[in-house]
């Protein structure tokens, strides 16, 4: 199913993500993201994400430099989401911006407490499953970005020091709040920070999150975003639409059978042309890098692209001359 969301204006695109394993065989969506004011089904940008076994070497929780005044508004992140989560009016002392007194409810458990040293600021996606799903492929900038990441409230969030520690840096297939009925926000909330940041998922967390939206959680909705600065969201690139006269739906739904014409501000679009395959195409006579998401469907075969900096090429095997199902051309790193 396509699902295409008109808008006026700007747009970003997120494009068909990785398939791989019989509960994502041969899926397809775009998703355009148009801004942090509008409303989609989770399990459509779910469909985005790109799924892939992680890369679980390397990680130093050094590499995340945090706790930084990024946004330059006084208050380091900490600080900011402490005084941002507090119930009613925290106390703040103006010239360190540090919460003097304050009250927070934990959505995870369900504690409440007036003791900050019993609060603790949750990475939503915590900074080794970050790394583990891409982020070992970021810049010092992008990391420090992430882990102080205030500019969206479902990145960071205040919650008690023994769910936070309970949770450590465990996906959904491996943890979930003890408040069960937190649990869908829970799984909307992760994965508009995984799609947001471009993040990957391996096959268990994506078909953990998938069963919860089929199932207890179905019609879950969420918010869309705003970009995130030198970050690949999926494929993303800026878009002009002209939706057409009677299909153009209110934005605060979330349409599925609106559809809209684009033209591209950029050397290149990606746009999925079909259910089953998706592919970022350049224009004749561009020499700009094609950019790709790895696993999607593409074409030609033999044509090469770029994600993360490293060059993947359109091939109908797998590194290891395996083919893939369907004998469909698939990005895979070049080697």
């Amino acid at each position: 199913m396509n699902l295409r969301i008109a808008a006026a204006g700007a747009v970003l695109i997120l494009s068909i993500g990785a398939s791989t394993g019989a509960a994502q065989a041969d899926r397809a969506v775009d998703v355009r993201i148009a801004g942090a004011n509008d409303t989609y089904l989770a399990i459509e940008v779910l469909k985005t994400i790109s799924v892939q076994n992680e890369y679980t070497r390397g990680y130093k929780r050094e590499l995340f430099k945090h706790w930084l005044d990024i946004d330059g508004d006084g208050c380091d992140a900490r600080e900011q989401v402490l005084k941002r989560d507090a119930v009613g009016l925290p106390q703040v002392d103006p010239f360190k911006c540090f919460v003097v007194e304050a009250d927070w409810l934990s959505v995870y458990d369900g504690v409440r407490t007036s003791d900050r040293t019993r609060v603790d600021i949750d990475h939503m996606v915590a900074l080794k499953e970050a790394w583990d799903s891409g982020a070992w492929q970021w810049s010092e900038a992008q990391r420090t970005a992430f882990a102080n990441d205030t500019s969206d409230v479902r990145s960071l969030i205040a919650v008690s020091s023994s769910s936070n520690r309970s949770k450590s840096d465990k996906d959904p297939s491996n943890w979930m709040p003890s408040l069960r009925g937190y649990w869908c926000t829970y799984s909307a909330n992760w994965i508009a920070v995984k799609a947001r940041w471009g993040l990957s998922m391996d096959q268990s967390e994506w078909g953990r999150l998938n069963n919860l939206l089929t199932g207890q959680c179905a019609g879950t909705t969420m918010r869309g975003w705003n970009a995130v600065a030198g970050v690949v969201s999926a494929t993303t690139t800026t878009v002009s639409t002209t939706a057409a006269p009677t299909t153009a739906a209110p934005t605060s739904a979330v349409p599925t059978t609106t559809r809209a014409t684009t033209s591209s501000t950029t050397s290149m679009t990606s746009v999925a042309t079909s259910p089953a395959a998706s592919t970022t195409v350049a224009p004749s006579g561009s020499s700009s890098v094609v950019s790709v998401r790895p696993g999607s469907y593409c074409a030609p075969e033999g044509a090469t692209g770029a994600y993360g900096g490293r060059t993947y090429v359109c091939s109908k095997t797998d590194v290891t001359g395996k083919p893939y199902s369907g004998n469909r051309a698939r990005w895979r790193q070049q080697t």
